[in-house]
């Protein structure tokens, strides 16, 4: 049987030195037996359908085979469409009526509780919001991710120890799930 999966590539051709072309990147992944490869903008978004391996196995044989392609090493966290559409639905943020800029989801490579955030203050950050999902967290930055306060603690190491996390902004996530669904 055959899936459709995302996979969500964490900190490339954002200004640093993991630069990953797409089309060097579909190839990747088509190498690796994977069909109907497609990419999404140029910061790590990739669908692809496959008939082997789990979440989990398909991140890591990615992440092997970027590092020994392109010589680094990044983080991928892949996700079924299933998983998608159950990310998109259960926000809890009006979606519908904010800008993408304004929500974003964080992914997780696993499960996460609310103990691992205990000491942010949301009040401290108030019109700022987060919530948790299933592997994932949902932020509303108002002013968007660049001045969010909210987001820069969220984002600090102590507090994703262990994990892989990775984030896109709203349009981002709805696409992704989109073309999974495809």
């Amino acid at each position: 049987m055959t899936t459709r999966y995302a996979a969500l590539l964490r900190g490339i051709n954002v200004g640093g030195s993991k630069k990953v072309p797409m089309a060097q990147l579909r190839s990747l992944m088509t190498g690796l037996g994977h069909t109907g490869v497609a990419t999404y903008l140029q910061s790590g978004n990739a669908v692809f359908t496959a008939d082997h391996g789990d979440e989990e196995s398909l991140a890591a044989e990615l992440a092997e085979a970027i590092e020994k392609h392109f010589g680094f090493r990044v983080d991928v966290v892949v996700r079924d469409h299933a998983y998608l559409t159950a990310v998109r639905e259960a926000c809890p943020f009006p979606a519908d009526e904010l800008e993408a800029k304004q929500l974003h989801v964080t992914y997780f490579s696993k499960p996460v509780d609310a103990e691992r955030f205990a000491e942010v203050d949301p009040a401290v950050y108030l019109p700022e919001e987060f919530r948790l999902g299933d592997r994932a967290l949902y932020l509303y930055a108002p002013e968007g991710l660049g001045r969010s306060k909210l987001a820069e603690h969220l984002s600090k190491p102590r507090l994703l120890k262990g994990i892989i996390a990775t984030s896109r902004n709203w349009n981002t996530v709805v696409k992704m799930e989109e073309m999974t669904g495809a």
